[in-house]
């Protein structure tokens, strides 16, 4: 009984070294790791977004093309 215990224990543990070892390090930590974003403020109307999807002219930041073209504005304090 104690040796069909021990087999059985050594398998789920091949197991799961399998499964620790099959995905890659940098997976795992990215899957843990919280996304963290840098919120920037548009120049024109003072709405909040994400840096990676707003619009950059110098200095300023942008919701949008259109208020891009109309350059800082109220928004901007």
């Amino acid at each position: 009984m104690i040796r069909l215990i021990f087999w059985i224990a050594i398998v789920f543990a091949a197991i799961w070294l399998w499964r620790k070892f099959k995905t890659p390090a940098r997976a795992r930590r990215e899957d843990n790791k919280p996304a963290s974003l840098t919120m920037v403020r548009c120049a024109q109307c003072g709405v909040h977004l994400p840096e990676d999807s707003a619009l950059r002219r110098d200095s300023h930041w942008y919701c949008s093309q259109p208020h891009l073209e109309q350059g800082p504005g109220n928004g901007a304090r």
